[in-house]
């Protein structure tokens, strides 16, 4: 049978808030009669801060007061099948260690193709600190002689639409500063750049 989430700090609300019967609390919680007795006389979980099972959707008001009524009943325990949303924090994004290498790559794109992007942009984009930005930026990188600009949406770094979102704020920002490559330049990889440059 199911249990409500943290069953003893549910089974501390219960006695202390409702007029349940201490089987029906112990047969709720899944915890033995005697620790529910142990439990009002405050002898066990004293100072334990009890938890809402209708504040957390376990239960319901009705369904207490069903039980409450006739003691021969049990408290059914509400499933919910729905998936609970996933939030995304808003800390920084994970890289898979794979993908960290590459990070350089797109910032010497980033910086080649355009120029005008922040500091503050490229990190964003890319998920990077402003002290490699810095170290691309001037050469200064400890492996700057294998540095190919690459773009970072093909190496998955960033999606089109988050580099789109990027310039667009910089467009704004800066609207007679102009773009330096067509609108079909964001796909670009830089490949072709670097052939130009070895001929």
């Amino acid at each position: 049978m199911a249990q409500p989430l943290m069953p003893k700090a549910t089974a501390v609300w219960l006695v202390e808030n409702t007029a349940l019967s201490f089987e029906q609390i112990a047969a709720f919680c899944g915890l033995h009669l005697l620790e529910i007795r142990a439990i009002a006389d405050g002898e066990v979980a004293a100072g334990m801060v009890g938890m809402d099972p209708v504040a957390s959707g376990q239960l319901t008001k009705g369904e207490i007061e069903r039980c409450v009524a006739d003691a021969s009943r049990r408290l059914v325990l509400q499933i919910h099948d729905l998936p609970q949303p996933m939030q995304r924090s808003k800390g920084p994004r994970y890289t898979p260690v794979t993908k960290r290498g590459d990070k350089p790559d797109a910032i010497a794109w980033l910086i080649k193709t355009h120029p005008d992007l922040s500091d503050s942009q490229l990190s964003r984009l890319i998920g990077t600190t402003k002290p490699t930005i810095a170290a691309v930026r001037d050469k200064s990188h400890w492996n700057a002689q294998n540095i190919k600009p690459r773009n970072p949406v093909l190496l998955g770094l960033c999606t089109q639409r988050e580099l789109e979102e990027a310039l667009a704020t910089l467009r704004r920002h800066n609207p007679q500063g102009g773009q330096p490559h067509e609108e079909g330049a964001d796909l670009h990889d830089g490949t072709e750049d670097a052939a130009d440059e070895e001929a």
